[in-house]
């Protein structure tokens, strides 16, 4: 091993490998030896068939080895069929870039024509309102920097299922499959020139997103996951070549998404469930992201069970009117005094308040019933919220931020339409959650050891409010744990280490999956869920019945 590559490297995408030198009477050509010691370096990991060179490297290969004295960095990945070798580059090594985005070497580093240029991965979340990428060195795999953007193909519509049909109309899959790659490509622009490097030194990408957003990503089309019996195209995408679907990095560069389960439970779950080692715990854990849908995932090591269902547009701007993607000025705290009923809010950078996001329409709802300003129903109540309450278009509407303090000139309001319809969502959360822990997998809320919350919206989420609506159950509050964007993590790992490759397949072929849509269990128990907290008010000790 070359001096100055860490042990970590040895697992990741780029290694130092030194070629054996040809000598009379050995006639092993050029490209047979690199295949050696690529054998070699790779022989100890579990799956090595052997490394192909690509006919790429072999129009230049003798002159390479030769200048390099035999010497090189490979920038490997490991998919279905093997490793693959994505390029070879100069054997001069970096610890990686530093936070300027300027290489900080272990002593000279020229190439043939300048300082060695960074070897670089991009993890990204598919996400069908928000798209984040993050930049990674994969020499030292550090996080370089990470950008988000609204997905692009929102002008066509805010959700997937409009989307899709959009997709089967003529030219339609491949303006949704442009928008959201030129939205990639220009953002992926911005990170590295902000790091100082190119496009050109990105040689890996793994994706992450559900089931749709990874058929639209590649255009593919997608029509049948929305019709019934629901079947994708494809759940496992083979690796591409980068450039075949788009993708404007290194020419050679690789494309890896994460594959899916089926129509509802796509590669951005099996990326979180690899970041939060759900299929590595002992004690039985429990993983929820709420997004355009609520997909859960429960088990340990020993099983996976998982579900999805739709509980998230009301939380994310889908339904409500006022609900919005967090952003500055988006009101993301609510607290009313249970006896004053004065109102209080905060809104992100401290901003002028200009709506409201998943996190605060949760602490909303629970101050309101908290402060007797709704009852269990979800309905208004005229006494308690006095002059807050007004009759917009025949629709009672809570005025949460009046139009004078308000960052848009307008009131902010919750209607009662938007309150039903988060009280739909709370009601499917929390049913989904009943049935997939009690019903299905005959356990109760008690015995999860850790339930972790994903997903942008779950690292704002406040438990007690949600706890106080009915929306998670009502467990101790130190077994919730926020995981963030665990689909953005888990694409990460891959990059960092590639032989979690064996391990995210296996998680895949693991979970048993459960259709919500054909379960009748789950619309009897939804009615019960659709009081606050609950008609088995039992469920919820912590939330005071001198409060309901």
């Amino acid at each position: 091993m070359s001096p100055g590559f860490k042990e970590r490297d040895c697992q990741g995408c780029v290694r130092y490998i030194e070629i054996e030198k040809p000598v009379l009477g050995n006639n092993t050509a050029d490209a047979q030896r690199l295949e050696q010691a690529l054998t070699r370096e790779l022989g100890r990991e579990g799956g090595n068939k052997g490394v192909t060179v690509p006919w790429h490297l072999l129009k230049n290969l003798p002159s390479f080895l030769r200048r390099w004295d035999y010497k090189a960095r490979a920038v490997l990945f490991k998919d279905r069929q093997s490793w693959r070798l994505v390029d070879l580059v100069p054997p001069h090594l970096t610890a990686g870039l530093s936070e300027s985005g300027c290489p900080s070497g272990l002593g000279p580093c020229l190439a043939e024509s300048g300082p060695v240029r960074p070897l670089l991965g991009a993890a990204i979340d598919l996400g069908t309102t928000r798209v984040v990428i993050q930049l990674l060195d994969l020499e030292s795999g550090e996080t370089l920097g990470e950008i988000g953007f609204d997905n692009p193909q929102v002008v066509i519509a805010p959700d997937v299922l409009a989307r899709i049909h959009h997709s089967h109309k003529t030219g339609g899959l491949e303006q949704l499959q442009r928008l959201l790659m030129d939205g990639v490509n220009d953002n992926l622009n911005k990170l590295c020139r902000a790091k100082g490097c190119a496009l050109d030194d990105i040689y890996l990408v793994i994706g992450a997103g559900n089931t749709a957003m990874t058929h639209l990503f590649l255009g593919i089309e997608a029509f049948e996951i929305i019709r019934e019996p629901y079947i994708p195209c494809v759940n496992i995408p083979d690796t591409l070549k980068a450039i075949e679907v788009g993708l404007e990095i290194n020419d050679h560069g690789l494309l890896f998404l994460f594959p899916n389960i089926g129509s509802y439970f796509g590669g951005d779950l099996i990326a979180g469930i690899l970041f939060a080692d759900l299929d590595k715990k002992e004690g039985t854990c429990l993983m929820v992201d709420v997004g355009t849908n609520a997909e859960i995932v429960v088990g340990s090591r020993d099983w996976l069970m998982a579900c999805a269902g739709a509980a998230g547009p009301a939380l994310e701007g889908g339904v409500s009117k006022m609900g919005m993607t967090a952003g500055p000025g988006v009101i993301d705290t609510v607290m009313i005094d249970p006896l004053s009923r004065k109102v209080e809010i905060h809104t992100i950078d401290e901003k002028p308040p200009v709506g409201i996001c998943g996190s605060g329409m949760i602490d909303l709802a629970a101050a309101l019933f908290l402060s007797g300003m709704i009852d269990i129903r979800g309905k208004f109540s005229r006494q308690a919220c006095g002059n807050r309450l007004k009759e917009i278009e025949e629709i009672l509407s809570f005025v949460l931020v009046d139009r004078a303090h308000s960052g848009t000139g307008q009131d902010i309001c919750l209607s009662q339409v938007d309150l039903n319809s988060l009280t739909s969502s709370k009601a499917a959360m929390y049913t989904i959650l009943e049935v997939i822990v009690k019903n299905t997998a005959g356990l109760e809320f008690e015995d999860l050891e850790t339930f972790y919350v994903a997903g942008t919206f779950g690292s704002f989420i406040n438990p007690d409010s949600a706890i106080s609506i009915g929306m998670l159950p009502d467990i101790d509050r130190s077994r919730f744990k926020v995981l963030g964007n665990s689909s953005l993590g888990g694409a990460a790992m891959l990059l960092r280490d590639p032989s979690v490759f064996d391990r995210i397949m296996e998680i895949r072929q693991s979970i048993t999956y459960i259709e919500l849509n054909v379960n009748q269990e789950f619309m009897n128990m939804f009615s019960g869920a659709k009081f606050y907290p609950h008609t088995d008010r039992s469920r919820f000790p912590s939330v005071s019945p001198d409060l309901i």
